[in-house]
């Protein structure tokens, strides 16, 4: 949800600023004639009908500057989100791309499955791992699944010794393959 706001957020400062720049530009090009400039300006000085929405405005873009002032701060300093385990010697951390990749490789090993992609997630109750295929359609999809599932699952445990909740598989599609056509030679 945080960052559907910040996107939108994004959007507004954006606009703003493209109608402050077109203002800006327009002004300082002397396509705007001073009498008028000064009159808007003046406006902005003795009536409150411009003022108020003037201040208003100032004040939403101040606010979402300093958001995205504070969130470029902390993203700057944040790092890859890992999967932290504390052994008898220290600490381990392993990223969540890492699992990724470890949980491709397993998937990778079921026979059939093309194209695949994997998502990661930490649960309280372990890894949930999810991963998207495609199959070639010669084989049994159910077969095919449960023994990806198995593979990931006893991977993922055995190389991390992280617990896996659970091996979500999605099959998105089969392999489309071009029809061969035979030439024929009279």
């Amino acid at each position: 949800m945080g960052k559907i706001v910040d996107r939108l957020l994004l959007l507004l400062y954006s606009l703003i600023i493209l109608v402050a720049s077109i203002v800006v530009l327009f002004t300082a090009s002397s396509w705007i004639p001073l009498e008028q400039a000064g009159q808007t300006l003046n406006s902005f000085y003795f009536d409150k009908n411009y003022a108020y929405p003037a201040i208003a405005i100032s004040l939403i873009m101040l606010l979402i500057s300093v958001r995205f002032l504070v969130l470029t701060l902390r993203r700057g300093r944040s790092q890859a989100p890992s999967i932290d385990q504390r052994t008898d010697f220290g600490d381990i951390r392993i990223s969540i791309e890492t699992v990724e990749n470890l949980s491709l490789k397993a998937a990778g090993r079921t026979k059939g499955a093309k194209d695949l992609r994997a998502r990661v997630r930490v649960n309280q109750s372990g890894l949930e791992i999810t991963i998207r295929t495609i199959v070639d359609g010669e084989g049994s999809i159910p077969e095919l699944t449960e023994e990806m599932q198995s593979t990931v699952k006893s991977y993922i445990e055995d190389i991390t010794g992280i617990p896996v909740a659970s091996v979500t598989v999605f099959v998105a599609n089969i392999v489309q393959s071009a029809p061969t056509f035979k030439s024929r030679v009279e």
